[in-house]
């Protein structure tokens, strides 16, 4: 399942993304429900989506601020979130082959008519695994020593 949220500068754009899943019967849920609201804050979208995603192996997050940094920097602090900031493309593709990724992070206010192929590319590559696991195991490690302990 697809956990998606945004706060209020997303919110377009995740219409946008969700209208683009729904045709495609992928299933979502929009954990941030609301159509606008200045007081509504990044990490907490972030930490909602970022819950929702570790809830399920097989889920996957789109987390969407104005420029997609704060988000992506919020949910890095989440143990077990690999969030990746994709500005085209490509660089969803590296993100879910190379470095795992279960977080897509996509800054709105960004003049990318691409957003619907970056989705895409994230949801339609999987991990490579191989020389890319010695390289995630270092993260854990990372994760383990800054953060302590499991999940």
């Amino acid at each position: 399942m697809i956990i998606i949220g945004s706060d209020h500068a997303g919110i377009e754009l995740k219409k946008k993304i969700i209208s683009y899943l729904y045709s495609k019967k992928i299933d979502y849920a929009d954990v941030t429900n609301f159509d606008s609201q200045e007081g509504d804050d990044y990490p907490d979208i972030a930490e909602i989506v970022c819950k929702k995603v570790l809830e399920r192996q097989n889920n996957f997050g789109i987390a969407i601020c104005g420029t997609g940094i704060g988000v992506s920097i919020a949910c890095n602090k989440v143990r077990g979130i690999r969030a990746a900031l994709c500005t085209d493309v490509y660089m969803a593709e590296m993100a879910r082959r190379h470095n795992n990724a279960n977080v897509l992070c996509i800054g709105a206010r960004l003049k990318n008519e691409d957003v619907i192929e970056i989705v895409e590319a994230f949801l339609n590559h999987f991990y490579e695994g191989g020389r890319h696991d010695r390289r995630l195991k270092k993260i854990r490690e990372i994760e383990d020593f800054y953060l302590g302990g499991d999940k």
